[in-house]
């Protein structure tokens, strides 16, 4: 995505999270906007090219809420009127929008204001033709990222399910383990809530073992148990089933 883009992409999604948020969007003098935009412009110059983006669309604008628009003091009124009155003359509600949201500055009406509107709408539809188009493969990458979850979530459920674990399962298998003096942690592997307990596991730094952090209303307690592969398998299993599900 060269730099033009991004800066495209980058102004459409803060006018969609800005009025998301506030139902109105501020202008594009003020710090509000100038510190969404510079979040944005990192999230997507951060993604790796062609990752769906996060923004949802856009809801319909209610009647008369319209950016404020940024440029010179004199300049803003006549901008204004020049882009309500274009604005009547634009048939289609989508292209509307996208009006409203991207063309905030007041130069870019007031240096259209000679062009009758069949010319105007001639020479801004290859810029929203694109805008469409990006949207319309981000809703087919969220789409099937959102399947790939669906399918891996189920896929779980049926591993789950065929191995027979349970929080329940899990917590009487920990308890049923020789526990031993407790050694230094390393990565965690996975976090049980069961009837007032939290029993975090993690790895251990000897790798015959695992370590467990416990609290409870009796207090808190940290130990090491053996490192079953069985359990292990079944812990690990659980606690990506419990992040995805």
């Amino acid at each position: 995505m060269d730099l033009d883009q991004l800066r495209q992409r980058a102004m459409e999604a803060t006018a969609r999270a800005l009025y998301d948020r506030n139902g109105t969007l501020p202008s594009e003098e003020s710090e509000e906007w100038e510190e969404e935009y510079r979040r944005q412009f990192a999230s997507l110059k951060a993604r790796p090219e062609g990752a769906p983006a996060a923004a949802s669309p856009a809801p319909p604008l209610a009647e008369g809420a319209l950016p404020e628009l940024s440029g010179a003091p004199s300049s803003l009124r006549w901008a204004g009127e020049l882009r309500a009155l274009r604005l009547k003359e634009v048939r289609d509600p989508n292209l509307r929008r996208w009006l409203i949201l991207t063309w905030t500055k007041a130069k870019s009406w007031l240096d259209t204001r000679e062009l009758p509107t069949p010319v105007f709408l001639s020479r801004i539809e290859p810029h929203y033709r694109l805008y469409r188009q990006r949207e319309e493969e981000r809703a087919k990458s969220e789409a099937a990222a959102r399947e790939a979850e669906e399918k891996a979530a189920a896929e779980l459920r049926r591993q789950l399910q065929e191995a027979g674990v349970t929080i329940e399962g899990l917590v009487l298998l920990l308890d049923a383990s020789e526990r031993l003096p407790a050694v230094p942690i390393r990565a965690k592997l996975a976090e049980l809530d069961f009837e007032g307990r939290n029993l975090r596991v993690f790895e251990a730094a000897d790798p015959a073992l695992l370590m467990v952090l416990e609290k409870s209303a009796g207090g808190k307690s940290d130990y090491a148990i053996p490192r079953d592969p069985g359990l292990y398998a079944d812990l690990e299993l659980y606690a990506r089933a419990k992040e995805l599900l």
